[in-house]
């Protein structure tokens, strides 16, 4: 995304970082702060930057969709300006296509190719998601207006519930990892490898649903991009927003449980709930209040979020750490170390972004 001036969201870019700093190492601290010190909130943070096993929802659930929510509040403002400019939809449509290819190349490397054998090959991935996603929801954008896109929205998440619900190819319910059409699609049309064995959480059938989640980052960046209403009055209503899409997530997860790996549609309205409540505190402390300086830290990461994503798998940071720090870091006593380690490697590779902001150096996909 690259806004104008006049139009440029800094709050972007700073919760995208905010995002990205949990996947870079911000979680380790927590998990270090629970080894050394077994404080009671260590250990509930340390618990909820893990991965709930199926049905539930920890914070750490958030870091993928509130990225995805994220690159669609970026279309009213990239997208549209293109359409301002001139530029045929044709146009539009090859430039969202390639960026969707380009993703996929990028992370089926994210993966690992291993032995370029297709077996062993994990061709679904966060990135392709998120890619293929943000495509069908740029499409369903640029040719609807917001209340139409609201029905897409609705249409998808009833859509999918019934898709879920109804089809049971009797392996042990229609929401469970053996029982649900998800992982029987996966195992009948993905080649390759399934992240879970018999499932995969980036399969086929949850780019309908992650769809939905793009959508509805569309409908926030149109909502924020409207100037009819100062910034105050708009982060009201988001707030409003987002109550109203976690208590509707929460009554929904009655019968349709909240569960990542099968995004089901209470997973996208929990999602989007808390990511437009993020957004809002963002919005209005940097974009409304102007007060910044302390967002830099998290720009620098935002702004170059693809590239420290793929560094994460092909650049072992923590060598380098340890050859400089590792010294310093055998001073203190053994339970402190693995802190020590990982704040030392967040601030080199918060460096190595920093060097690429300075030289200008962006990967945009």
């Amino acid at each position: 995304m690259e806004e104008n001036k006049s139009e440029r969201l800094l709050s972007l870019d700073a919760l995208r970082g905010f995002d990205m700093f949990w996947i870079i190492g911000g979680e380790g601290i927590f998990h270090a702060l629970k080894a050394y010190t077994g404080w009671g909130w260590a250990i509930w943070c340390s618990n909820q930057f893990e991965h709930v096993e199926w049905n539930g929802f920890h914070c750490y659930d958030l870091i993928f969709p509130l990225f995805l929510f994220l690159s669609g509040v970026t279309m009213p403002f990239s997208l549209t300006r293109q359409l301002e400019k001139g530029i045929p939809k044709n146009n539009i449509y090859m430039n969202v296509f390639r960026r969707a290819l380009l993703l996929v190349f990028l992370g089926i490397i994210y993966n690992g190719l291993k032995d370029w054998n297709i077996a062993h090959i994990r061709f679904a991935s966060v990135l392709a998601q998120i890619g293929i996603a943000y495509l069908f929801a740029a499409i369903i954008f640029l040719n609807t207006g917001w209340k139409k896109q609201i029905y897409w929205v609705a249409g998808i998440l009833i859509g999918y519930w019934g898709i879920q619900a109804l089809i049971d190819i009797h392996q042990g319910g229609t929401f469970t990892q053996a029982g649900s059409i998800n992982g029987f699609i996966d195992r009948l049309l993905l080649p390759g490898k399934l992240y879970l064995g018999n499932h995969d959480p980036e399969g086929i059938l949850v780019k309908i649903p992650a769809t939905a989640t793009a959508l509805l980052g569309a409908l926030t960046g149109t909502f924020i991009k409207n100037n009819k209403m100062d910034g105050v009055k708009k982060t009201l209503y988001m707030v409003i927003a987002a109550y109203l899409l976690l208590g509707v997530s929460l009554l929904w997860n009655f019968i349709l449980p909240i569960n990542k790996n099968l995004w089901t549609s209470s997973f996208v309205l929990q999602t989007a709930g808390w990511s437009v409540y993020l957004l809002a505190i963002f919005y209005l402390i940097i974009d409304v209040l102007k007060i910044k300086k302390w967002s830099f830290f998290f720009a620098v990461i935002g702004m170059n979020s693809i590239t420290i994503y793929m560094a994460e798998s092909l650049i072992n940071f923590s060598t380098p750490v340890k050859k400089i720090f590792g010294g310093f870091i055998s001073w203190w006593a053994p339970g402190i170390q693995p802190l020590l380690m990982t704040l030392f490697l967040i601030s080199f590779e918060w460096l190595f972004l920093y060097f690429l902001y300075k030289k200008k150096i962006f990967l945009r996909a």
